[in-house]
């Protein structure tokens, strides 16, 4: 059987050197298509396919976002260096942004809130009964007197000072929300810069944070991420080049993963899909998947080449092709499993990024298995030097130290240095944190514009994230019962009692405040209604001087829905868990008999969605992607001790990389989990082919030792080659101005060398301890003597 599968390989091998000028041809062909259509693929952020599909937060989030507010909401707060923000330039600085807001493409022009909006408005009684005006609209103050009065108005009124001028009142908050299905990220960011930017100066700072103006940022620093790409791709053409000496060696593995990227660019255009900025260093590691695959056929064809034990170019190819197809396509299919997995989870951006990431990685089976070793045949067969600098011998050198550790007793050190370093990062691992794992946006340095503004806001305000929670009467009129409104009033609260959340806004705030003015300013009555009838009466006569929608943020026309909305001071994973935590135990042990608490809105609701959803897929996911690994080598082997056997370096390099994730303050999040996922499979790929070289090695019936060596000196010569190149270009990553890809970058160089290390110290060593029957066979030969007069195991494949 194995026979016949081995002929019908070396057949197809043969038919396709044979007719390699048309299969070069098919190639370039598809590969001019793809990249023609690959040409109109979008770089763009789409915050919808950040959500996760059938959540009940998100619906709750979708159902009520136009009324009570969304997720992509811009808070801009002005801030003075002296005084106090009640001077009639600052007042017009507010004026100017709030009335420029409306033009910005995208925006909820209902959903404008500051000083100087209509619906900031002070509720006074006055002998024709209860009027209310708004604060600073159509005009600005005129002197000293109206501007003395506008201050007493605030201070008197809780809905704005706290949350619309700081209680040092040495800043004014602006706020402004945005339609979700028509914000364009970059635009909105590039008209609010220029907004704010003519505020700046006289005294006045400007501060701005949402995840419009966040997204936006990133879309800013694309031509930055572009450049540091192409740099990368340079870094990896001179290393190829300074190690390889030849152009053969530095040039077919970029035209392989440049095959890779056009086709799986081109897919994912025809699929309807586009590119979202973060995931560029996605692209990046699976590239260095087609890249390995290819530096390995040259490092085989070259030795071919330089061993003499063949004639021509084409039959070194052959010869590389044959032996290699084995641990290059086990490697293809179990990283393209890895990756499919992801789409499990309910979030779009991760489905799109699984079947884009699937293509890319099986389209390695052409560009690398194909493509390759059809340009190998035409390279030649005398070896020519690019220049005359060799660090060859250094590689060498670092081989025979391989060769060493495995066949001494430094292996069994190797052994258990590897299980005392899994031991220690997978109790460590347990630290790993779901979500955001500080304050501001994990995707900027702590030390950017974006996350000095956050903290700047957050010390000011009660906090720049909000989350709402519905209050959903079960008829008409609910939320004018006393018994909802006190409800109400007893959550937020409960919920304030939350060091992260800095206060909270409902109805059940406006009706005191009402009564208050009722009362000729009284403070004893600032209560709420004894009745239901009472409350009504409060609603009309605030409603009665409003205009159409004012009302909406904190109840609806039928007093049906109203919602809580509570402030946040950062997104952390954690402070979110803790507040969903404190909600539902609220809910629970407070239920209302006329309403029901609905979860949640906004953007800290949304992260909450996602959080949870990663958090229940996460497991999921990995636990799927070791599966893959496991199911392919037992298939591939035959061997159920395949399975576990690699197992070892992918467990490793994942106990590692989540340690060193928790000890970086490095979140699992939407962002994070494609990298991790396919990192699965990037820790096992060049164990693939050491062992594999092994188990060549004792088919030429050399012995176990003479095998590992022979295995380390040639498949471990790729394995240093590619881990050197791809490690060192990868590192131009931490220069990024976005944290998350500087991030990933040193992730994937951390998974890289822990790969590299396994493939060249650990599972060799695992083999000459253990020796497993897939790889040494079931019989043991006689024990030879070796030249220099030690004993030997020679074993048969």
């Amino acid at each position: 059987m194995k026979n016949a599968m081995f002929k019908r390989l070396e057949q197809g091998i043969d038919a396709m050197l044979r007719h390699r000028v048309i299969v070069l041809l098919v190639i370039a062909a598809i590969t001019a298509v793809m990249g023609y259509v690959a040409a109109h693929v979008e770089i763009k952020t789409v915050f919808s396919d950040l959500l996760p599909k059938n959540h009940p937060y998100i619906e709750v989030n979708n159902r009520f976002k136009q009324t009570f507010g969304g997720s992509n909401m811009v808070s801009i707060m002005l801030e003075v260096e002296q005084g106090d923000v009640f001077e009639l330039g600052v007042l017009a600085k507010t004026q100017q942004i709030t009335k420029a807001l409306q033009k910005v493409e995208g925006i909820d022009t209902y959903q404008i809130v500051s000083l100087a909006s209509k619906k900031m408005k002070e509720v006074r009684a006055s002998t024709e009964g209860i009027e209310s005006h708004p604060l600073m609209w159509p005009n600005l103050p005129k002197d000293t007197q109206e501007i003395n009065v506008l201050r007493e108005a605030v201070l008197n009124n809780p809905l704005v000072y706290g949350p619309y001028v700081s209680l040092d009142m040495k800043a004014t908050l602006i706020t402004a929300d945005f339609i979700d299905g028509d914000v364009d990220y970059q635009k909105a960011y590039r008209q609010i810069a220029e907004i704010t930017e003519q505020a700046k100066g006289g005294g006045v700072n400007v501060h701005i944070v949402g995840e419009p103006v966040l997204y936006g940022l990133v879309s800013h620093y694309l031509t930055e991420t572009t450049i540091i790409f192409f740099a990368t791709i340079g870094a990896l053409v001179v290393l190829l080049l300074l190690i390889t000496r030849t152009w053969h060696g530095t040039l077919l593995p970029l035209i392989t993963g440049t095959v890779s990227a056009i086709w799986a660019l081109g897919a994912a255009r025809l699929m309807g899909f586009h590119l979202d900025p973060l995931v560029i260093v996605v692209a990046f590691l699976i590239t260095a998947q087609a890249i390995s695959n290819s530096v390995q056929l040259v490092s085989r064809f070259d030795d071919e080449i330089a061993s003499g034990h063949v004639t021509s170019a084409q039959a070194a190819s052959k010869v590389a092709i044959l032996n290699l197809f084995k641990p290059g396509m086990l490697a293809v299919v179990a990283d393209a499993g890895c990756v499919l997995v992801v789409a499990l989870t309910p979030i779009p951006m991760l489905e799109k990024i699984s079947l884009i990431g699937t293509v890319w990685i099986l389209s390695i089976m052409v560009s690398a298995m194909v493509l390759t070793p059809v340009l190998l045949s035409w390279c030649g067969s005398q070896r020519r030097h690019a220049h005359p600098v060799d660090i060859m011998p250094v590689l060498r050198r670092v081989l025979k130290l391989c060769v060493y550790v495995v066949t001494s007793k430094w292996r069994y050190t190797a052994i258990g240095g590897a299980a005392v370093m899994f031991t220690l990062s997978s109790l460590y691992a347990f630290h790993l944190k779901v979500g955001d794992a500080n304050p501001g946006s994990p995707i900027l340095w702590p030390d950017s514009t974006y996350n000095k503004d956050a903290r700047a806001i957050n010390n000011k305000f009660q906090g720049s994230d909000r989350m709402f929670v519905v209050v959903a009467g079960k008829k008409e009129g609910a939320l004018r019962e006393p018994e909802v409104l006190q409800g109400m009033e007893r959550f937020q609260k409960y919920m304030e009692a939350q060091p992260e959340v800095g206060g909270s806004i409902s109805l059940a705030d406006i009706l005191p405040a009402v009564k208050r003015v009722l009362r000729e300013g009284n403070a004893r009555y600032q209560e709420l209604g004894n009745t239901s009838n009472e409350n009504g009466e409060l609603v009309f006569m605030f409603v009665s001087g409003s205009d159409p929608g004012d009302m909406d943020r904190f109840a609806d026309p039928q007093a049906l829905n109203g919602a809580v909305t509570l402030f946040f001071r950062d997104h952390q994973g954690e402070t979110i868990r803790t507040a969903i935590a404190r909600v539902k135990q609220y809910v629970t042990q407070h239920p209302l008999a006329n309403a029901d608490y609905l979860l949640a809105g906004g953007l800290v609701g949304v992260l909450a969605a996602v959080n949870e959803v990663i958090l229940a897929g996460q497991i999921e996911a990995i636990a799927l992607a070791l599966l893959v690994v496991v199911v392919c080598c037992m298939v591939t082997y035959r061997s159920g001790v395949a399975g576990v056997f690699f197992m070892v370096p992918v467990m490793l390099s994942n106990a590692i990389t989540f340690s060193y994730m928790a000890w970086m303050d490095i979140g699992m999040n939407i962002n994070t989990l494609p990298v991790v996922a396919l990192g699965i499979g990037l820790g096992v790929d060049y164990s693939f082919y050491v062992v594999d070289g092994i188990r060549e090695g004792l088919h030429r019936h050399l012995d176990l030792d003479a095998a590992i060596e022979n295995s380390l000196m040639t498949a471990g010569k790729g394995v240093l080659i590619t881990s050197l190149t791809l490690i060192t270009s990868v590192i131009i990553w931490s220069f990024s101005s976005l944290r998350l890809q500087a991030d990933m970058g040193v992730l994937i160089a951390l998974w890289l060398f822990i790969s590299a290390s396994s493939a060249l110290f650990l599972m060799p060593a695992m083999v000459r301890v253990f020796r497993p029957e897939f790889v040494v066979g079931s019989k043991e030969r006689p024990v030879e003597q070796a030249d220099d007069g030690g004993p030997q195991q020679a074993m048969p494949a």
